[in-house]
């Protein structure tokens, strides 16, 4: 994505967000200056992805101590606010994690703040930038040749899922960039078609060929041979190698297992919760039944008709071939899982 769009940013006073929710039909930005501006903007997906929400974090704890001293609040209440921002998506471990990271310097003040959460938001952009080239590296080494490839990508983990460049979108930009893509198919997704929305708007912005399709055709395409890699980000890695992502994104790996090619996640280290044992810890938010049940305000199932929409599922790590982190790729389902990672951890 170029640099004339940036996803999150801290203009002194507030935290400036690009809007995901208009997109691709407009970019707007929202500028969010206290605690349940920024709960909002979390909670409905206006900013989103795990690395984005752990620099939204961050900020947030600055927004709180900025709000505390504007508003008297006592150190209970602004503790409460923050950890309200903490608690907005329970999946993606990058919230709780930018949040924690920042802790130590509330009582130096919300400046001190906003510094490290500046830091927060360096650091993701260096590490993406890692990602894309280890990523590619791997991806070239292990399917051979010196043809394009068809890599197929589901939700969005690129520049708008993070600080910047992307994380599965960073490998697929340093791939494009090497001119080894042929094509990418960006799966819709669910919640609110972040595929189709997102991906594929920061895929033509790139120049990078694109189709979209409906998340049920994904294993289909895969075992037609029409993929040659599948990369997908995550918002939660178990020390185990077990995988939180966008719901759909099971299957995508089954497909992968079952037409012998790679099932790549593309993460940054902070995303790997080395206190949850296996994925079946991880918390699956639920999305409002309304996503399900009807669009455009109008209803799509009959009266009386429940739904069930979770936002993530879990890969076991067996399906994962291969974990690309800013620290290296670990190659989980043969056995190397994040327990072995030395730097970054």
């Amino acid at each position: 994505m170029t640099t004339d769009v940036r996803t999150i940013e801290w203009t002194g006073d507030g935290l400036r967000l690009l809007d995901q929710t208009v997109l691709p039909g407009r970019v707007e930005y929202l500028t969010v200056r206290d605690v349940d501006a920024l709960v909002d903007a979390i909670r409905r997906l206006a900013v989103r992805g795990a690395p984005a929400l752990g620099v939204a974090g961050a900020f947030g704890v600055a927004l709180a101590v900025r709000q505390a001293a504007r508003e008297g609040w006592d150190d209970a209440r602004r503790d409460a606010e923050i950890a309200r921002v903490r608690a907005a998506r329970p999946t993606a471990v990058n919230l709780a994690a930018g949040v924690d990271r920042v802790l130590p310097f509330a009582a130096k003040g919300a400046d001190a703040v906003a510094a490290e959460a500046q830091a927060v938001l360096d650091e993701d952009v260096r590490g993406n930038r890692a990602i894309g080239v280890l990523g590619a590296d791997w991806i070239l080494g292990r399917t051979g040749g010196d043809r394009p490839l068809r890599v197929l990508t589901h939700c969005n983990a690129g520049a708008l899922a993070t600080a910047g460049w992307g994380t599965a979108l960073g490998v697929v930009r340093e791939l494009h960039g090497r001119g080894r893509v042929e094509t990418v198919y960006a799966d819709e997704t669910r919640p609110l078609l972040q595929g189709s929305r997102l991906t594929a708007w920061e895929l033509r912005r790139a120049g990078i060929p694109c189709v979209v399709q409906a998340d049920a055709a994904a294993p289909s395409t895969i075992l037609r041979g029409l993929v040659d890699v599948a990369v997908i980000g995550a918002d939660r890695v178990a020390a185990n190698g077990d995988t939180a992502n966008k719901i759909g994104s099971l299957g995508v790996a089954l497909a992968c297992r079952a037409a012998g090619i790679p099932f790549v996640v593309a993460a940054p280290w902070s995303t790997v919760d080395l206190a949850l044992p296996d994925g079946t810890g991880v918390p699956i938010e639920q999305r409002p039944a309304e996503e399900i049940l009807a669009w455009n305000g109008a209803p799509t199932v009959p009266d009386g008709v429940d739904a069930f929409n979770p936002a993530f599922d879990v890969t076991p790590a067996r399906l994962v071939t291969a974990l690309v982190t800013e620290t290296g790729v670990l190659e989980v389902s043969s056995g190397d899982t994040p327990r072995h990672v030395r730097s970054g951890a």
